[in-house]
């Protein structure tokens, strides 16, 4: 029984992975960056942030992500730059991404903390496959490459960011060009192609007391063919050094998608966050996934974990953070 399910759940990754998916990231709060170029520069100082995710463990050739970004602001403060390096593993086939990052950040009204960004990144996706890991049912499969292909082809991204003290907002496209670009590619029908992806985003911050705030978050992706999925993340802040939350993930239908069947199960999952400053300039993450459809009994879950460190450079502006008695900078949002 195992063994059958696992080999249908590969089945369908195979033909779904042909248009690539974005990285499932579920630390995306902590650093909306990986989803939103508008976001670079939002905490002021230099920032730079790794993580690496491990998706369902226990499952051979389940996804696998690494991911680095640095971004700061600059003009004092109406421009953000910033850079993305990924890689991405999901069996034989692998993801690999550079993109630079400008937001340009507009104070909207009197209030300081009020800003909207626009922002834009490009960059270079090279999208592999290795065929050393397939195994033809067929013997002489042309469709199965000999040994690894790749291509490599131009992207972007964009996105706006509107926040305040006490919210904020964001809209992004992810793959903008790479689709169109890779369109026609004939040279595997394993190769995979990027899909563009849509995000919005929203959270707040609510005070409980002097020590505790309450920051609920929700995250809608779609990328027009797959379904639609939907997070909302709940966090609670104590003393301006630790994060701790949990979340739920659910497929949603929003329209008709003419490529699903109707009767597609949802796909949802739960877990839980925590973030802490081991020192008033380093911060670490750590999530825990846990899939609620069939797959959930046949693995230990996904594992995401992430560093990030401040590189002070003695800025006052600081509008997004919450600066403890030590130093320590607990970002909003």
């Amino acid at each position: 029984m195992k063994k059958t399910i696992l080999l249908l759940v590969f089945a369908i990754t195979a033909l779904c992975a042909r248009a690539q998916q974005d990285t499932q990231v579920s630390q995306y709060i902590f650093n909306g960056i990986y989803i939103n170029p508008a976001y670079a520069g939002y905490k002021d100082d230099l920032f730079i942030q790794s993580y690496y995710r491990s998706q369902w463990v226990g499952v051979n050739g389940a996804p696998k992500s690494f991911a680095v970004a640095g971004d700061g602001s600059f003009q004092n403060g109406s421009v953000g730059l910033g850079v993305i390096l990924s890689s991405d593993q999901i069996g034989a086939q692998s993801v690999v991404t550079g993109y630079l990052n400008y937001a340009y950040r507009i104070r909207v009204g009197e209030d300081e903390n009020s800003k909207l960004s626009f922002g834009i990144a490009a960059g270079m996706m090279q999208l592999g496959i290795d065929g050393a890991k397939l195994n033809a049912i067929t013997p002489g499969d042309q469709a199965v490459p000999v040994g690894s292909q790749s291509r490599l082809t131009p992207d972007a991204n964009f996105g706006i960011y509107y926040s305040t003290a006490h919210y904020f907002a964001g809209a992004s496209a992810t793959n903008i060009l790479g689709k169109f670009i890779l369109k026609n590619n004939e040279s595997s029908i394993l190769v995979p192609i990027p899909q563009p992806h849509f995000y919005l985003t929203a959270g707040a911050l609510i005070g409980i007391n002097e020590q505790m705030k309450f920051k609920p978050v929700i995250l809608l992706k779609d990328d027009v063919k797959g379904p639609t999925s939907l997070d909302i993340d709940g966090f609670i802040l104590m003393n301006e050094r630790l994060s701790i939350g949990a979340f739920y993930r659910s497929s949603v239908k929003l329209y008709q998608k003419n490529n699903l069947q109707n009767d597609l199960p949802s796909q949802n999952a739960f877990g839980g966050i925590i973030e802490f400053f081991a020192t008033p300039n380093l911060r670490i993450g750590y999530s825990y996934d846990h899939a609620l459809n069939a797959l959930g009994n046949y693995n230990y879950g996904s594992h995401e974990l992430s560093v990030g460190l401040y590189i002070d450079r003695g800025s006052s502006r600081k509008s997004g953070s919450y600066v403890g008695s030590d130093g320590s900078r607990c970002y909003k949002f």
